[in-house]
């Protein structure tokens, strides 16, 4: 008895999407919370991202109304540093793709 020859394989070379950029950029994501005051998120804003104090307000009240907003953006590593600010003022931030 022979053994069995091995069938072909046929190879496939993976699927690159050519729209999708590695470098996309971040956005740091401020959510509501219960604990801090509007106040405090606004003057947060203002001393982080040294911000006019309208914009801060700005943001500030899309994160009461809407529940969250999207108070920068970059590349990784610099919006990693701002959750990372935002959380050392006592906010609840996180990051996603923009």
């Amino acid at each position: 008895m022979t053994a069995p020859s091995p069938s072909p394989t046929e190879q496939v070379s993976p699927e690159i999407d050519e729209t999708a950029s590695p470098d996309l950029p971040w956005q740091a994501i401020v959510w509501n919370d219960p604990v801090n005051l509007m106040s405090y998120v606004t003057y947060v804003l203002q001393k982080v991202f040294h911000y006019p104090e309208p914009k801060a307000n700005a943001l500030m009240l899309d994160v009461h109304h809407k529940g969250r907003a999207a108070v920068s953006a970059g590349d990784k590593d610099t919006v990693e540093g701002h959750v990372a600010q935002l959380h050392a003022a006592g906010l609840w931030a996180t990051m996603q793709r923009a």
